[in-house]
């Protein structure tokens, strides 16, 4: 298939992918305003006798690479945890500054936090992929260990978190290069994030019955050429391989919690089960909260959602402390 033929194709099913994250971000968006199933419980009263931020620090050369760092205003530890949370937006949109509470919360439990960006899939950049997006995230890890470090504050371990697109960014890191990180990886939480891809499972999209389409919108996400002929032969786990946290877990893979609506209509909710599939063989410490109610933003299942949380917390005192 010459470049001709493919790039309206590509073109045509990334944008229909592209579309259907960002009115999912944005409905979630709204939704987070005003839903909280734990009532506060784990939002913190934020102010300088918690921490301090420093915001838009240069990790790359490029307009988006940029990270914001949260440190404790308990600076007398002879080290510290690093949690960093990787923004949601379906790879097209959203921001550091998103997650704000999330990562003032994480603070405000004595670690040093962190907010990524990364270069958004968009008319601006459209060769950006979840690929390009994952080998930023890893660029940027050793800018946050050695910025804590000039702060004063010596990070020896780490979490990596996220939710909806950085939930998958967050298993691509904790899973396929924690062996390359600065400080030793201890543990991931996300929610929603794609875990597996393969075109079967992506029924919400269509994939399953629509080779091309299948092609293309993995072609775009891969940030390497799938062909009809690869999708109807499968033979294009190779090319998804870097992206698709599943086939990187090993009987050295850290601990993970994780939460999924079972009615999610943007992330296949099958491509949990292929990781958890993955967890199980190799007896990896986890915890899988199925939501059966809730769709992306995981809000018709509160106690659940709750529930999730908490394991978050025990997690983190578990691996992090």
């Amino acid at each position: 298939m010459s470049k001709k033929d493919k790039t309206p194709g590509r073109g045509k099913w990334a944008l229909i992918y592209t579309g259907a994250f960002i009115l999912s971000f944005a409905a979630s968006a709204i939704f987070k305003m005003t839903y909280d199933p734990t009532h506060g419980k784990y939002k913190a009263d934020w102010s300088d006798s918690v921490g301090t931020v420093y915001t838009d620090i240069s990790y790359g050369k490029g307009a988006a690479n940029k990270f914001d760092l949260y440190v404790p205003a308990d600076n007398s530890k002879e080290s510290y945890g690093l949690v960093v949370y990787l923004h949601a937006g379906g790879f097209a949109t959203g921001d550091k500054a998103d997650d704000k509470e999330m990562l003032q919360w994480l603070c405000s439990l004595g670690y040093v936090s962190a907010g990524i960006n990364y270069t958004l899939f968009n008319d601006d950049h459209p060769d950006a992929s979840v690929y390009s997006q994952s080998m930023e995230i890893k660029e940027a890890m050793p800018y946050v260990v050695d910025e804590a470090k000039k702060l004063g504050y010596n990070v020896d371990r780490m979490a990596v978190s996220g939710g909806s697109a950085g939930g998958c960014l967050a298993l691509i890191y904790g899973l396929r290069d924690a062996d390359t990180s600065p400080v030793p990886v201890k543990m991931i939480f996300e929610a929603v994030g794609p875990a597996a891809f393969y075109h079967e499972d992506w029924t919400n999209y269509g994939l399953d019955q629509n080779s091309e389409a299948a092609a293309g919108l993995f072609t775009t996400m891969a940030g390497t050429e799938i062909t009809v002929d690869m999708i109807e032969n499968h033979s294009y786990t190779e090319q998804v391989r870097p992206i698709s946290a599943d086939m990187w877990v090993n009987e050295n893979s850290v601990p993970i919690v994780c939460a999924y609506g079972e009615q999610d209509k943007i992330c296949p909710f099958a491509s949990s089960t292929r990781l958890v599939e993955q967890l199980e063989k190799y007896n990896i410490p986890h915890d899988y909260y199925i939501l059966p109610h809730s769709g992306h933003g995981l809000q018709n299942d509160s106690k659940l959602s709750a529930q999730y949380m908490d394991k978050v917390t025990e997690y983190l005192d578990k691996y992090m402390r």
